[in-house]
């Protein structure tokens, strides 16, 4: 239709429309002005097909209703849509099964790229090596090392000592842990920053107050429930978002309150973290950033633009905000 218009070839106009520097200014300009006169709208899947491109890219990811991952999609979303690109969402509501289906699903060539954030119990690793072989993929927040993909993830180790440190210092010394997500690199940084924060400060490791929370959320409320019992800890360590919410409602059911009986600081990116009463300590990952990256990079290798795997993994620093929780009102990144 612009073309006939304006009396110009289609592969002009196309290009137009792309910007290309192909095109003068001036057929550019002519171009755009009765694109936005006509109201008209490229055709992103025809397009596709030309170039034998679905146009599309999928997330698959653990949680639907997780703040990290709104955010991270919304990141992704927000470059997709520069690149002109369609984005299909997969949760697999912590199911490797699901997991490994949806990848399988995908290597038909319905979609142009992939990223993929681990479910919990992910422990082998095939259905990503064969998918990998066949369309470009990125691993963001949860990722395992043992594999040579692309990766986007934060500063998970520094986060968890700086969160046990910062707990020492207000005079907890004994520290409920609880772990999640063992399997993945984050679960496993995680650990190790809270146990090398203990030793830094002359603290015993102590396995009774690591406890399992890789379970149903009523089997982890009454593993929190027995271990704020048995142990009495002055500080919490949650590794992970919604196990914070299980530690509230453990201590108003034990009339324990925070922070004065027990101090909490934990993971999460929950934009009403500040309205909870009292306040709850966070490490904020940035969620919405580490989605656009991961998505830089996907197109990156959609682009067919080499990439070194060593230069290219992206750590970004998460933000520790202290609040009422840990007895502590005050920011810092």
């Amino acid at each position: 239709m612009l073309a006939k218009e304006l009396n110009l070839a289609i592969s002009t106009v196309s290009k137009a429309l792309r910007d290309s520097h192909e095109v003068k200014a001036e057929t550019k300009t002519k171009v755009w002005d009765l694109a936005k006169k006509l109201n008209y709208q490229p055709n992103a899947f025809a397009a596709g097909l030309r170039a034998q491109k679905s146009k599309t890219i999928a997330v698959i990811f653990p949680e639907l209703a997780n703040s990290f991952f709104s955010l991270a999609i919304k990141g992704i979303e927000e470059v997709a849509r520069g690149k002109g690109y369609h984005v299909l969402i997969y949760p697999t509501h912590e199911c490797k099964e699901q997991e490994i289906s949806f990848a399988y699903r995908l290597m038909d060539g319905r979609v142009d790229g992939l990223m993929i954030s681990l479910s919990r119990g992910t422990t082998n690793y095939d259905h990503l090596i064969d998918l990998n072989q066949k369309v470009p993929m990125i691993l963001f927040d949860r990722i395992s090392d043992d594999i040579d993909i692309l990766k986007v993830t934060t500063n998970d180790y520094e986060s968890a000592f700086i969160a046990t440190q910062h707990l020492i210092e207000n005079g907890c010394n004994k520290i409920l842990y609880l772990e999640a997500l063992k399997f993945t690199s984050a679960g496993k940084f995680r650990l190790q920053g809270h146990i090398d924060a203990l030793e830094e400060f002359n603290l015993s490791y102590n396995k009774q107050l690591i406890i399992d929370c890789d379970q149903s959320d009523q089997e982890n409320y009454y593993h929190i429930k027995h271990g704020l019992v048995s142990n009495k800890p002055q500080g919490i360590l949650s590794s992970i978002e919604k196990l914070a919410t299980l530690c509230y409602n453990a201590c108003k059911e034990l009339n324990l309150t925070i922070p004065n009986d027990v101090k909490i600081v934990s993971f999460s990116n929950l934009e009403t973290a500040h309205l909870w009463s009292p306040p709850l300590t966070t490490i904020t990952q940035p969620a919405f950033e580490i989605g656009k990256e991961a998505a830089k990079l996907l197109f990156q290798l959609l682009d067919k633009k080499q990439i070194d795997l060593k230069d290219e993994n992206k750590i970004l620093k998460s933000a520790f905000i202290k609040r009422g929780s840990s007895a502590v009102c005050e920011t810092f990144t």
